[in-house]
């Protein structure tokens, strides 16, 4: 049988009946409405998630061990592609060997390399280790900088591991640090849309509180361990789940 056709009358109707999503705030301007949240860097939103992370993770902070500066250092550099679990295996015995900078700039490179092996990319890891070490003792007197521009010049240091240590040791808020944890999660809850690092921390230095750019990162790479991990977020127990519109939420 024929299936009838319906008259123009009905069909006007039910393109009536949709509602298209809001692309225009109250002041008339274009908001962006990926992952299905209108505005999802307006200020009170952000501010919404800030607070809810406070909630959880008011104590958040580096879980790299450390007793100074230069060990936070030297921590980070190992800690790329490698968890921090394993970092502080490695280093638990590291810092009695080498207790300081000069010990670690004048160090034996065969031996300095067997016993970041664990660490992965040990070589290279060495090259950075002992480089830095070596100029923070010759450029800087043994102590290490306090500032963007001088940390950068240490080898092996880029803007992540500056940041952790600036923010971390010395509580200067210097930028957010960019980790595979805060890129992820600032990507989920439509914080940036960009992928590369640096994009990433300038979105969320344009965003954030300056106040907030050390807690925050410590608190989203808390909350991507426990929390929102890569492979299944638990959103069940998510108290972020209510402002997050991600496509792969698994509530």
């Amino acid at each position: 049988m024929a299936k009838a056709k319906k008259s123009k009358s009905a069909k006007r109707s039910n393109s009536r009946s949709v509602v298209k999503p809001r692309t225009k705030n109250n002041a008339g301007k274009k908001i962006s409405t990926r992952g299905g949240t209108p505005d999802p860097t307006n200020p009170k939103r952000v501010a919404a998630i800030l607070a809810k992370l406070d909630e959880v993770y008011a104590n958040a902070t580096c879980e790299l061990k450390h007793e100074n500066p230069f060990q936070l250092v030297i921590s980070t550099i190992l800690s790329a592609q490698c968890t921090d679990v394993r970092v502080n295996l490695v280093t638990e015995k590291l810092y009695k060997k080498y207790p300081d900078a000069k010990a670690f700039a004048y160090a034996n490179p065969a031996e300095l390399e067997q016993e970041i092996r664990p660490t992965g990319f040990f070589r290279n890891k060495t090259k950075s280790v002992m480089g830095a070490s070596k100029a923070i003792v010759e450029q800087f007197g043994g102590e290490v900088p306090r500032t963007m521009e001088q940390m950068l010049t240490l080898p092996g240091v880029a803007r992540k591991t500056a940041n952790v240590v600036l923010g971390t040791a010395y509580g200067i808020p210097s930028g957010v640090v960019v980790d595979t944890h805060v890129l992820r999660l600032a990507r989920r809850l439509e914080l940036t849309k960009h992928e590369e690092p640096k994009k990433v921390e300038q979105d969320l230095m344009n965003i954030l509180p300056q106040n907030k750019w050390i807690q925050f990162s410590h608190q989203l790479i808390w909350h991507g361990r426990r929390v929102c991990v890569a492979r299944k977020p638990r959103c069940m127990a998510c108290n972020l789940e209510l402002l997050c519109h991600s496509k792969d939420k698994t509530v």
